[in-house]
């Protein structure tokens, strides 16, 4: 496979740290340029990231000498430097916005972590195991920015992979009606540690702000279909949710109930094939299984399983019967992982792939 140079904009916060950690080893990128907010700028990475390292693993020696550019008043020499960059500023939405289009029109390819474009109908937000196809919009976006490649692609919101990729194979095959969703997300989501957020400490916070409406809208563009150059969303199935921020550091757990279109009920044997066998993808950070289902009553768990397939594979559990939908059951994502930051170096491994980048 080619070798991609890769730059990261926002390198110095927790979701840029999990790229810098994720990306020391990995076959086809080599991370050659980090930049941040003008506070960073010009500093070594380590000298910008000195006393706020929050990986487990200690700052990969390539990068530490790596002087860190303006992520805004740079953006010419980041876009000379590499193939792609991978966007984790921390800012208004709207000055992601435009902050991430800059990039696209100075021919730099753009992974993005961040919200800010999940609406824009011309970028697509994918998962690579569910909706791969709607990479075909790339093309159709710039036309619109005059590119040649230059694109924007985005994520969806780590709440949504602790759910949707169980519910996505079961609402292909089946049809699913609707479906409530609580979610029980980790304070490394806000960008803290359990250190750095003592608010949280012997606590649950019953709102975070934006996630429900994220967790119950952005299922419906992954669910939608490409058409005359723009990703028209899915109608259903209608989804409701609460998000609550509970005392662990990374692991975001949902518990789900669905209801299936009448008459399209499948056994419970057949929820756990479809899971069992659903897509594999053969890319260096894919996992070898997706859906990981536990027998286990008490499974899964967040300490036992967020790491699950080096963080990667969703893990699911307690699938059964329930008195007013068809079914319920628990489902678990490492949020900085499959979430975030790993998310977003495999839609780039598809990308790259699939000869987009």
């Amino acid at each position: 496979m080619k070798q991609y140079k890769v730059g990261i904009i926002g390198a110095t916060g927790m979701v840029g740290q999990r790229f810098v950690a994720l990306l020391e080893e990995h076959p086809w990128f080599t991370l050659t340029t980090v930049a941040a907010s003008p506070r960073s700028a010009g500093k070594t990475y380590a000298e910008a990231v000195e006393g706020r390292w929050a990986m487990e693993t200690a700052i990969p020696e390539a990068i530490k000498n790596l002087i860190v550019l303006n992520a805004e008043a740079d953006i010419e020499q980041i876009a000379a430097e590499v193939d792609f960059v991978f966007s984790a500023v921390d800012m208004e939405k709207s000055k992601i916005a435009a902050l991430e289009e800059a990039y696209a029109k100075a021919e730099c390819p753009v992974v993005s972590n961040n919200s800010a474009h999940r609406w824009t109908p011309d970028v697509p937000m994918v998962v690579p195991e569910l909706n791969a196809e709607h990479l075909a919009v790339i093309d159709a976006q710039k036309q619109r920015l005059g590119t040649k490649r230059g694109f924007i692609t985005v994520k969806s919101n780590c709440s949504l992979q602790s759910y949707l990729p169980a519910l996505y194979p079961l609402h292909e095959k089946y049809g699913i009606d609707r479906a409530l969703v609580c979610t029980y997300q980790a304070i490394s989501g806000a960008g803290k540690t359990l250190d750095s957020a003592p608010e949280i400490v012997d606590n649950a916070i019953p709102y975070i702000g934006g996630e429900e409406e994220k967790s119950e809208n952005e299922p419906l563009k992954i669910w939608g279909t490409v058409r005359d150059g723009v990703i028209e969303s899915a109608s259903g199935p209608s989804i409701t949710a609460q998000c609550i921020r509970i005392p662990v550091s990374d692991g975001h757990m949902a518990a789900v109930f669905m209801a299936f279109d009448e008459g399209k009920k499948p056994t419970l044997e057949e929820i756990k094939a479809l899971w069992k066998n659903f897509k594999e993808l053969d890319l260096p950070s894919a996992p070898k299984q997706f859906l990981h289902y536990h027998e286990e009553d008490n499974r899964p768990q967040t300490r036992l399983d967020r790491d699950a397939e080096h963080g990667m594979a969703i893990s699911v559990g307690r699938l059964r019967e329930d008195t007013q939908y068809d079914y319920k059951f628990i489902c678990l994502s490492h949020n900085t992982l499959r979430g975030a930051a790993g998310g977003a170096v495999l839609m780039a491994e598809l990308l790259c792939s699939e000869g987009h980048i």
